[in-house]
């Protein structure tokens, strides 16, 4: 494969942008199976005594001897109804809190990976997924081995833990022989969750690994070729060789319309070679001498031949002609610091041509 081919180069930000907007972003799925679970369980184990009492208020309140003695002797329909949304609504009022928390640390889990994100793409039709020999080459990929690798590590690291646990509290077991069932079924529960949370934090280590990886093979996914970037970089900003051509075409606009103004100036004021100015002085539209063109070169030459053209006087004045030339842009009006030079220049123009007397 030749150097052109070989992805090596960073992704550029554009190409960022339209991985995410496509949806590929560096996500793990074991970040947000972590958290969630430690979310869960850890309020599963805080509120537990809560969850326990609202579930018995539920079964008391519906499953009472005068609500029994109802149902025997036969119900409605609307009375099944309203039985049914009354058990529903206050079970879910008990376990809303767990599943309200569960879908906050999912959102949060994505929002902590990826930022806020929404995208279509995901959800447009693509016959390549359902072609049976692209799923069967999915089947063999290196992702798919990795994930395999991934999951029996999680099984086996979280089975070891729940085993060790629970081979610590098999003696803790013979204590609740005798003791009230409601406080030893809380307690019992509350420990159960306790050995949930802490196969959480193993899961938190097998989410970092993973999430690393993920990183690492997304920035890899995302690499490309030398001739990708020289071509998106065309395409973003343009191809050197048309903005060549575009900067040389506004070049020769201006010189062009420059020039248009030369024989409007009232003389032309020369290094003699090298710089060119030319100044007129409307005294109706401007305070003091405009420059309404000027070149080095080249442009000097053909500002001359315009002004021989069309009858402007040529003055040579090197030092005044680099001036003007760096101090000032085409429509400038020329600095104070050189008025005193151009105005004696302008009058020694404009007795020459007759404008104003010549002193005897």
């Amino acid at each position: 494969m030749g150097q052109g081919g070989e992805k090596t180069e960073k992704a550029t930000a554009k190409k960022r942008r339209d991985s995410k907007r496509k949806g590929q972003v560096r996500r793990s799925t074991e970040v947000n199976t972590a958290f969630c679970a430690i979310v869960m369980f850890g309020l599963l184990y805080a509120i537990f005594p809560w969850f326990v009492d609202q579930m018995a208020l539920v079964f008391r309140t519906n499953l009472s001897t005068s609500m029994i003695l109802q149902v025997s002797s036969g119900l409605s329909v609307n009375e099944v109804m309203a039985l049914t949304v009354r058990v529903m609504l206050s079970l879910f009022g008990a376990i809303f809190p767990i599943l309200g928390a569960a879908l906050v640390a999912g959102v949060a889990a994505n929002v902590l990976q990826i930022g806020f994100m929404f995208t279509t793409e995901t959800l447009k039709w693509k016959p390549d997924k359902i072609n049976p020999i692209n799923g069967f080459k999915q089947m063999f990929s290196p992702r798919k081995l990795v994930d395999l690798v991934k999951n029996l590590l999680k099984v086996f690291a979280v089975g070891y833990v729940a085993y060790t646990d629970y081979s610590n509290l098999l003696e803790k077991f013979t204590g609740y022989v005798g003791r009230d069932i409601h406080a030893s079924f809380i307690d019992i529960m509350r420990t159960a969750f306790l050995m949930a949370l802490k196969m959480c934090l193993v899961m938190v280590f097998i989410a970092v690994a993973d999430f690393l990886y993920q990183w690492w093979k997304y920035e890899k996914d995302l690499r490309m070729t030398k001739q990708e970037v020289k071509d998106e970089y065309k395409m973003m900003e343009g191809d050197p060789k048309i903005k060549s051509k575009i900067r040389q075409k506004q070049m020769q606009m201006s010189a062009m319309r420059m020039m248009s103004q030369v024989p409007e100036a009232d003389v032309v004021i020369t290094n003699p070679t090298h710089f060119a100015v030319a100044l007129a002085y409307n005294e109706k539209r401007s305070s003091a001498p405009i420059v309404v063109a000027k070149g080095q070169d080249y442009i000097a030459r053909k500002i001359r031949e315009v002004a021989i053209e069309n009858g402007v006087e040529i003055v040579e004045n090197p030092p005044l002609a680099q001036s003007l030339f760096a101090m000032c842009e085409v429509n400038d009006e020329i600095p104070e610091d050189l008025y005193q030079a151009v105005a004696d220049i302008l009058v020694f123009v404009y007795r020459q041509k007759g404008k104003i007397p010549v002193r005897g």
